[in-house]
């Protein structure tokens, strides 16, 4: 029987809506059990104080819209959470530049740095409390993973498989001996299958990404309930942007590659449905680190992902910048098809994992991504494989922090305009912009790190104590206050300029092959923005360009990044060395 509550809301729902939602249930779990699920989906209405108001506002973004990529306890001190020390460090130095804070997973877990979870509805303890986060959704709106492929081989769901014991019995992925997995795509080099000894004997369960984190069978329906219950809890506690860690490899059918399958995308869209019945203003962002084609198909027909990671931009925009070249980046760009209506790329160059160069498939030769690969082991980073159908291995991502990538071991100060121009394109892009916290600061690898982890990605992932990070960041002369500075002034102004918003169109322009350009224009046609970005480490000449001559006429343009005047004279006009300019008649 449905609570007053519900029936309330869903006499609110449009029959097309719950149809919907029925077919969706039938696609995935067959005819006979429809009735059932629906009756359970109803009563997930209202749990947790979630959907009882009829609210038909979907999310209304603006430039005003940035995203910061961070741990939980990435600074912390003696005397308090490192939940606490964050949200005192973001509301001192970031308000105004960020909207939003993606804290990667802050529950209880015991390998890969918080995806390998061992209780989805908890707060790991050393981190602090949902009473820390409560108060830091006061001052940003808050994104929260979803780890829906696997959960930790310690967690109570796999203790149950083992000891065969419901719900969790049910919940783990199991293959038979005999089954054909040829097909499988695979993201790491690591074995797929993992034995493991149980009441019912040995039995090999599947392992994408390691032995700890053991993959979750999603055949079964109490596993899709558990999660919408969590999804519900989420968003009780103040969760605005869902994002679906490594959602791709989510459904498994055997004889197939077990990547992107249609079952897999029906599930994300059931979410979605499930969102616009109780949250409509929560955002889906989906986490598919392949080829541009394939990242984008979940944007679905905007009926999927509201956002998608866009994965060409990092390894592209590091390739550009390292072999003076713009042409792969403009050739990329120039053709780039906008996202469906309501749906958004996230730009962003670094995040807790290193740069996927698969996304560079199709795009590069192989030659030119090895030697990508070969340059960043030079700079003292590493390089992730994984393995192909013929046994052989191939990069899959490159480790280091975007900063070390884009160094320049012989001029610093070249490497550090290197990064900052490349920041600066994530920002002007069409899409919303995130920033990983160590590219705040330009902060170096993290080699000491990696010794005492064995693991590559530890590279990207270092901790601070409270009062060392605000020591380099007071060394007023120092390359980490420069570049800290620079974001947070930058953001602000970004923030102030409609032609940034992410549904602002985008022009890419011909400027030559040392030149990225692109134009923005606002969703009134009363702002443009032409941004140029000199991909050389030397001066480049800007073409006497009719683009140019049409926006600003009168030969004066005001640079949005330094609030500068900058003179267009015609056959003079030059980019020094990595320079960008943000151009506005305005």
């Amino acid at each position: 029987m449905k609570t007053q509550s519900q029936s309330t809301l869903i006499t609110h729902v449009s029959s097309a809506k719950l149809n919907t939602i029925r077919k969706r249930f039938v696609s995935l779990y067959g005819i006979e059990r429809v009735d059932l699920l629906l009756d359970r989906f109803y009563h997930l209405i209202g749990r947790y104080g979630i959907g009882v108001s009829k609210n038909s506002h979907s999310r209304s973004l603006s430039q005003r819209d940035a995203v910061l990529i961070t741990y939980a306890d990435m600074v912390s001190d003696d005397d308090k959470s490192p939940l606490a020390v964050l949200r005192e460090f973001c509301t001192a130095r970031l308000k105004g530049s960020f909207s939003a804070i993606h804290i990667l997973p802050f529950y209880p877990w015991t390998s890969d740095d918080g995806f390998s979870v061992v209780d989805y509805r908890e707060v790991k303890e050393s981190y602090g409390n949902w009473e820390d986060l409560s108060k830091l959704s006061e001052e940003f709106e808050l994104m929260f993973d979803l780890v829906l492929n696997h959960c930790s081989a310690k967690s109570q769901w796999f203790k149950e498989y083992v000891s065969g014991v419901e719900p969790g019995m049910n919940y783990i992925m199991e293959v038979s001996e005999d089954a054909d997995l040829s097909a499988v795509v695979r993201p790491r080099s690591s074995p797929l299958l993992t034995t493991f000894q149980t009441r019912s004997g040995e039995r090999k369960v599947w392992t994408t990404f390691s032995a700890d984190q053991v993959d979750l069978d999603w055949k079964t329906p109490d596993l899709l309930f558990e999660f919408l219950d969590i999804i519900m809890f989420y968003l009780s506690k103040g969760c605005r942007i869902l994002r679906l860690d490594a959602v791709a490899f989510l459904w498994k059918k055997i004889g197939t590659s077990c990547l992107h399958l249609p079952e897999t995308h029906e599930m994300i869209k059931l979410i979605r449905n499930l969102l616009e019945v109780v949250a409509p203003e929560v955002l889906i962002l989906t986490e598919t680190n392949v080829p541009h084609e394939e990242n984008i198909s979940y944007f679905g027909k905007g009926d999927e992902a509201h956002a998608v990671y866009q994965f060409t931009l990092p390894p592209l925009l590091l390739h550009g910048l390292l072999r003076s070249t713009a042409t792969h980046l403009s050739s990329w760009a120039k053709n780039l098809a906008p996202p469906p209506k309501g749906c958004h790329f996230l730009n962003f160059t670094a995040s807790h994992d290193g740069i996927g160069v698969r996304p560079l498939e199709g795009i590069l030769p192989k030659k030119e991504i090895l030697r990508l690969a070969d340059e960043v082991r030079e700079k003292g980073g590493f390089v992730s494989m994984r393995k192909l159908e013929d046994g052989s291995e191939t990069p899959y991502e490159l480790n280091a922090t975007y900063y070390s990538a884009l160094s320049d071991p012989r001029n610093e100060e070249l490497g550090e305009l290197r990064f900052l121009c490349s920041q600066s394109v994530a920002m002007a892009m069409r899409g919303i912009p995130a920033v990983y916290f160590h590219s705040l600061y330009a902060s170096p690898n993290d080699l000491k790190g990696v010794e005492e982890t064995g693991r590559n990605r530890t590279v990207n992932r270092k901790k601070w104590k409270s009062e060392e990070l605000e020591k380099v960041l007071g060394e007023k002369s120092e390359q980490p206050v420069r570049v800290f500075e620079w974001y947070a002034r930058t953001l602000r102004r970004r923030a102030a300029c409609p032609a940034f918003h992410p549904d602002a169109p985008q022009a890419i322009l011909d400027f030559g092959s040392s030149i990225f350009a692109l134009e923005r224009t606002s969703l009134d046609g009363n702002q443009m923005v032409l941004c140029l970005f000199n991909f050389q480490g030397k001066e480049s000449k800007v073409p006497d360009a009719e683009a140019l001559r049409e926006l600003f006429p009168e030969g004066k343009a005001r640079d949005l990044i330094t609030d500068g005047e900058i003179t267009l004279e015609k056959g003079k006009f030059a980019l020094r060395p990595y320079q960008s300019l943000w151009l506005t008649s305005h």
